[in-house]
């Protein structure tokens, strides 16, 4: 059995082995370089490690099955994440029993938006792996979003799942030349920024069906997108939900609608600086559990991940279940 334990310090020992899942393509490939220098601190610092490299697009995910497959509720796998939100949302997709699973994060891609979403924008990867290594995240539970499509295939999410220009933004992104390009000097936050700015041009206006928990259904015409937030950023930062807590057994929601594709284009620096709460075609309201129908399919995303065309999908949060080491 493991031992676990705060010393007088406030630093986690443990007869633990550390499994990091690393993917090394992450940030345009500059992702070994980053896991070279955490490497290094663990070698300083003695830990028991195990890497676990990613060799192609899904990896993550069959890692994190298998290794999630060797744990128990009593003697749960230590397994830390290395790579942006994408690989982030492999590895919960991957996991079989998130009871049998304590988790580490240390960022390195692009966007960010979970490490943003948590306050860890202001420290550098190798700052956060200590930290972690220090205990200072042992015991914090995070809430997490299932989204479950209309032929009822269920994706995880850690950040947002939506449906409307804000998926189809993410799925430009995933093959995009423009964030590579940006990736390369360091401005891939971007990317999502300028992608929505052409996509407001040939976005399409469907008029859908929306149901937050027990409250009636509500029809909303001219609907742009709608997403269920766990963080208060996506896409490079966009605060979508400004006051979204990843703690409270609650997603919020961000609908858009009833604006020409004229007029949302200057609606769109109130949505980038966070202001567009209580603005005319902006509905933000926490939910447990929301039904999304629309009259013609949308792209959907979970995480930025592309998850298909879509017409009927279920978002809902899991309180507290992806648990920190």
């Amino acid at each position: 059995m493991n031992v676990e334990k705060m010393n007088g310090k406030g630093t986690l020992e443990m007869n633990q082995v550390y499994h990091f899942i690393v993917n090394t393509a992450a940030r345009t490939g500059k992702g070994i370089f980053a896991w070279n220098e955490l490497e290094e601190i663990l070698m300083q610092r003695q830990i028991k490690y195990e890497t676990h490299l990613t060799e192609y697009a899904g990896h993550a995910k069959t890692l994190a099955r298998e290794l999630s497959e060797k744990g128990t509720e009593s003697d749960p796998v230590y397994l830390v994440i290395v790579g942006g939100d994408g690989t982030v949302n492999e590895v919960l997709n991957g996991i079989v029993n998130f009871k049998n699973v304590r988790f580490g994060y240390v960022p390195n891609g692009s966007a960010n938006d979970l490490a943003n979403g948590l306050g860890w924008f202001k420290f550098d990867a190798k700052e956060i792996l200590n930290k972690l290594l220090d205990g200072e995240y042992h015991g914090f539970a995070m809430d997490l979003g299932c989204s479950t499509d209309e032929s009822g295939n269920k994706n995880l999410f850690a950040i947002s799942s939506g449906i409307g220009i804000d998926a189809e933004v993410c799925k430009a992104a995933l093959h995009s030349k423009l964030k590579k390009f940006l990736n390369a000097i360091h401005l891939g936050g971007l990317t999502y920024k300028l992608l929505t700015i052409h996509k407001l041009f040939t976005m399409p206006h469907v008029t859908c069906y929306l149901k937050l928990d027990d409250q009636p259904e509500k029809m909303i015409q001219k609907g742009i997108f709608a997403v269920g937030m766990n963080q208060p950023v996506e896409g490079g930062g966009v605060p979508m939900a400004p006051k979204a807590v990843c703690t409270d057994g609650k997603l919020t929601l961000c609908c858009v609608y009833g604006y020409s594709r004229f007029r949302a284009f200057f609606v769109l620096p109130s949505l980038l600086a966070g202001k567009h709460e209580g603005k005319k075609g902006f509905w933000i309201e926490s939910f447990s559990k929301a039904t999304i129908r629309l009259e013609s399919a949308m792209v959907l995303h979970a995480d930025g991940e592309y998850c298909g065309e879509q017409k009927h999908v279920c978002i809902e949060c899991l309180p507290g279940i992806m648990k920190f080491i």
